[in-house]
């Protein structure tokens, strides 16, 4: 399994092309070798692929925009081409819990495009996945995999996300063996902190991993056993911290202790 960087992280730092240029510098040299482009700002396909391989760069997948997955398909799969791109990944369905049926209405002909150019829609998930789709009684994930073949669909599987929605990573990880070829690394830590007013405040925040409670001995074993391909390092809030450093700690804490990289 290959170690990558989820620009998602360093958003902030990459509204333009030069600070997006100087943004994969960095994660280069702190020992990724494999990136996410998401959150970022617009780039030209060549240009960006240009720029990643003169750093070591991988560009395994992206979160690309739904309405161009979904309505200018044929443009999306050749920009992924021009970056040898094998994952078109999506961050989330449009409202979940209130618009799946559509969802599951409009997206199979694009699917089915993206697989037959020989690439791959992969869906990143959050907690609301965890939920139950009334129509089915299903979890929403397990009733996507019911829905879409295995070569059709696959899954940026978002670890906190899963924890967050009461359920096992590394069972998912294990239930969902074929389709991970991608998945999201963070840590989860319980807050406590008190507010102006004197009373606690407390709840999940997202960690640099190695630094929360998240089993990821047993993480890393799933994946290693269901060939994950790359796992990518994603804080989506540094909570004031620097995001280069958060991911700095996180990228060592996985090659020191799993011998990733």
């Amino acid at each position: 399994m290959i170690l990558g960087a989820q620009f998602y992280t360093l958003r902030d730092f990459c509204k333009t092309t030069e600070g997006l240029d100087e943004t994969m510098k960095k994660v280069a040299d702190m020992g990724f070798t494999a990136i996410q482009l998401s959150g970022v700002c617009a780039y030209d396909p060549e240009w960006v692929a240009e720029r990643a391989k003169e750093y070591g760069l991988k560009i395994a997948i992206t979160h690309f925009d739904f309405n161009k997955i979904l309505n200018d398909t044929e443009a999306t799969i050749e920009f992924h081409k021009k970056m040898d791109c094998k994952y078109i990944g999506l961050g989330a369905a449009p409202a979940m819990l209130t618009k799946y049926g559509e969802f599951i209405e409009q997206i199979p002909e694009a699917v089915n495009k993206i697989a037959d150019a020989g690439l791959l829609f992969c869906y990143h998930n959050h907690d609301m996945e965890f939920a139950r789709y009334p129509e089915t009684g299903k979890l929403y994930i397990d009733d996507m995999c019911d829905r879409f073949p295995i070569d059709k669909l696959g899954f940026t599987l978002d670890t906190y996300w899963v924890q967050a929605g009461g359920g096992d990573p590394a069972q998912w990880l294990e239930k969902l063996a074929g389709r991970t070829h991608c998945v999201h690394f963070k840590d989860m830590i319980n807050f406590l902190e008190i507010d102006e007013n004197g009373k606690p405040k407390k709840g999940p925040r997202i960690a640099p991993i190695g630094e929360g409670n998240m089993n990821y001995d047993r993480i890393i074993e799933a994946c290693l056993k269901t060939d994950v391909e790359y796992g990518f390092v994603e804080l989506d809030s540094c909570y004031g911290a620097d995001p280069f450093d958060c991911m700095k700690r996180s990228y060592k804490f996985l090659s020191e202790r799993y011998g990733l990289k």
